[in-house]
């Protein structure tokens, strides 16, 4: 805890102070979370709270090789010993980054050997590994059906219009045939009956007759 307080005290051009600095509030983040994931009731949520703990104790192993690159370097204020004891700082980090629960351990701090245990905890780490996919695929399905129905709802007055159209487009032909053939019947109806030699009494008697019909 010293050393720790010590860093705190430290220059600002000290890069190694920054980057433990961050590294171990993003573990207190993490830390927090775990917690979280304890009393979450919902398994889905749970899961994902998980697979997310999982991946920013990934992160920030992958920073520690940096911090061991800049523990050595020498920084105004700091002793020999301070440095060295630095060193011992990002094993120490090292060993709580892996010992945040994630799902995929009962909890136990992760040691760098083999335990009795070892193949059961490969099995439930295989296990969770599937119900995140599983999870991921059902939030994947859920956004594609809630795309759909919005599709479907846009596309829905598009097509009462095309209905609406289509209705309009039959009445006006039913009534343009209608009125053709009137226009085609009476002539013809009227030459059959009444020849040209016709006289101009009894024609115009016909073409009142049609009209009243």
């Amino acid at each position: 805890m010293n050393k720790q307080r010590e860093l705190n005290n430290v220059s600002g051009d000290d890069g190694f102070a920054r980057l433990y600095g961050a590294v171990e509030a993003d573990l207190e983040t993490a830390l927090q979370k775990s917690e979280m994931v304890s009393t979450e009731k919902n398994r889905a949520t749970a899961v994902a709270m998980n697979a997310e703990i999982r991946r920013t104790k990934a992160r920030l192993l992958e920073e520690l090789p940096k911090l061991r690159r800049l523990a050595p370097k020498k920084v105004k204020g700091l002793s020999k010993e301070d440095l060295v004891a630095r060193s011992d700082l990002v094993t120490v980090l090292k060993e709580r980054i892996e010992a945040i629960p994630d799902g995929s351990t009962s909890g136990a701090k992760q040691t760098g050997g083999w335990t009795d245990s070892a193949p059961y905890a490969g099995i439930k780490i295989d296990s969770t590994s599937g119900l995140d996919v599983i999870a991921e695929g059902l939030d994947t399905l859920k956004n594609m059906a809630g795309d759909l129905n919005e599709e479907i709802d846009r596309q829905v007055p598009l097509m009462d219009e095309i209905d609406d159209k289509v209705d309009r487009a039959n009445a006006d032909l039913k009534n343009t045939n209608v009125r053709l053939k009137d226009t085609i019947i009476k002539p013809e109806l009227l030459h059959r009956y009444h020849p040209p030699d016709s006289n101009f009494r009894n024609c115009s008697l016909f073409v009142q007759c049609l009209e009243v019909n």
